[in-house]
């Protein structure tokens, strides 16, 4: 006697693409500097209408404390404030000039996980007038990036420098309301979130891999998993889908290598290169197009352009997920914006945070993405050690709109928190861990946006 279940459909969601990140021209003929003038330019006003909150009518021992309009306004002596860019001197810190150096050593230092230096580092305020050194206990508290818009106050010492009595951020931006129905729902509505699947194309292709593909089409656990998988409505890859490119390991590549060495040759090299991990990317894509919508990003190993906002993956590039796009298959931006079902998400492959945990002292990925938030800014430290295009009409970084849901893929392990705005903004936070090394699949409810976590992996590390 056999059991019939009844079939599941998948829960289909309103989904709608932002295009702040999309770029039409890509084009290197502007300065880099022209960059943190848009930025300032964008964000000065709101740093400067919370700094009139908090200074507004403020006397210390006295004193009344003014605001001058640029940094080379500050007196000696008189209590005021100003607004600016923060920028980190910092000797740790890459310089062109010494990558330059390089070709001089006889072998390269490894890179550095850290710039920090307490006891050599600078902190300076800057404007279109001037730079000015921040110094004073608060300032050094605060973990602050090169490239990110504050305000301070306090007064400049005998020494020429600003001693940092408070500071302002631009804070939290304005958020739209999120659609909570008033009765909860029995059913409940996921978007999935994945990232660092490292395809490598080899025939023992992770295991954890299939069976998430797997899970995902329905095909794997009770009927209960079945009918959560149901649930998914869209599965958002946040980058490092494929492995880092390595040349193929085959006798004619010896070979080829060899006439190579003998003589240079530019330009494609077709002995060199592997199609395997793009293929086998494409049909786990077009399997999984078959029954949930797909949203790809690109990352820092995926075949994109390394600049920030890296732009979509071409479809052509997928022989067979390509039919699905403009369906359920949507190549997207890194960072990305989207709407959900009027859930509003914004998330980054992680290029954005690995950059920033540089900088600070600690290694809370969570914090720090508070901190982007509160800066306004997806990526503020670009250009400075973060390569991206030189914007020439705005700073497409800035973030104008206050998201729900942050996520950050390609982390050390997962992690959420829940962050609050001052005007009753609340943001959930998630770092995503990469799927190669942890096996884990992170699910987002749409209602409620709590977090649940999915492990294709056994406590022990042997392949479920």
């Amino acid at each position: 006697m056999t059991s019939e279940h009844q079939p599941f459909e998948r829960h289909q969601t309103v989904y709608k693409t932002d295009p702040q990140f999309q770029i039409d021209n890509h084009s290197y003929q502007t300065q880099y500097v022209d960059i943190y003038f848009l930025r300032l330019a964008q964000l000065k006003p709101t740093v400067e209408e919370h700094g009139r909150e908090r200074w507004d009518d403020l006397e210390v021992h006295g004193e009344p404390v003014r605001r001058v309009d640029r940094v080379l306004d500050v007196r000696q002596g008189e209590l005021c404030w100003v607004a600016g860019t923060v920028y980190m001197d910092m000797p740790l810190k890459p310089n062109v000039l010494d990558d330059i150096a390089k070709d001089h050593f006889i072998s390269v230092p490894p890179p550095r996980q850290k710039y920090r230096d307490f006891e050599n580092d600078e902190i300076m305020i800057e404007d279109e007038s001037g730079r000015l050194r921040l110094v004073g206990s608060k300032i050094q508290k605060e973990d602050l990036v090169t490239g990110c818009i504050i305000a301070v106050m306090g007064t400049e010492t005998a020494s020429g420098e600003f001693e940092v009595i408070d500071i302002v951020f631009p804070e939290l931006p304005p958020q739209i309301e999120r659609p909570i129905p008033k009765v909860p729902s029995k059913t409940k509505t996921y978007v999935a979130l994945l990232s660092g699947l490292n395809v490598t194309g080899n025939i023992h292709e992770s295991i954890e891999t299939h069976l998430l593909v797997e899970y995902l089409l329905g095909e794997a656990g009770s009927p209960e998993d079945q009918s959560k998988s149901s649930s998914i409505s869209r599965l958002i890859i946040a980058g490092n889908s494929l492995s880092e490119p390595h040349a193929q390991a085959t006798d004619d590549a010896a070979t080829a290598s060899s006439s190579r060495a003998k003589s240079k040759k530019y330009g494609y090299d077709a002995a060199a290169y592997n199609a395997k991990p793009t293929t086998v990317l494409d049909t786990l894509l077009t399997d999984l197009c078959t029954s949930i919508s797909v949203t790809l990003m690109p990352g820092e190993t995926d075949p994109a352009n390394a600049s920030l906002p890296q732009q979509k993956m071409h479809p052509t590039m997928f022989s067979t997920a390509k039919y699905y796009t403009g369906s359920t298959f949507i190549p997207s931006t890194n960072p990305h914006s989207c709407e959900i079902d009027g859930v509003r998400f914004l998330g980054t492959s992680g290029q954005t945070i690995d950059d920033v945990f540089k900088y600070v002292d600690g290694d809370d990925r969570l914090d720090m993405m508070e901190k982007t938030l509160r800066w306004r800014h997806v990526a503020p430290t670009a250009p400075d050690t973060l390569w991206c295009y030189p914007f020439q009409d705005l700073d497409q970084f800035v973030i104008k709109h206050c998201p729900h849901v942050y996520f950050v893929g390609n982390q050390p392990e997962f992690g959420t928190k829940l962050a609050y705005g001052s005007n009753e903004q609340v943001v959930r936070l998630i770092t995503i861990p990469k799927f190669s090394e942890t096996g884990e699949l992170v699910l987002v409810d749409l209602e409620t946006l709590e977090c649940e976590v999915i492990s294709f992996k056994s406590k022990s590390g042997v392949s479920a």
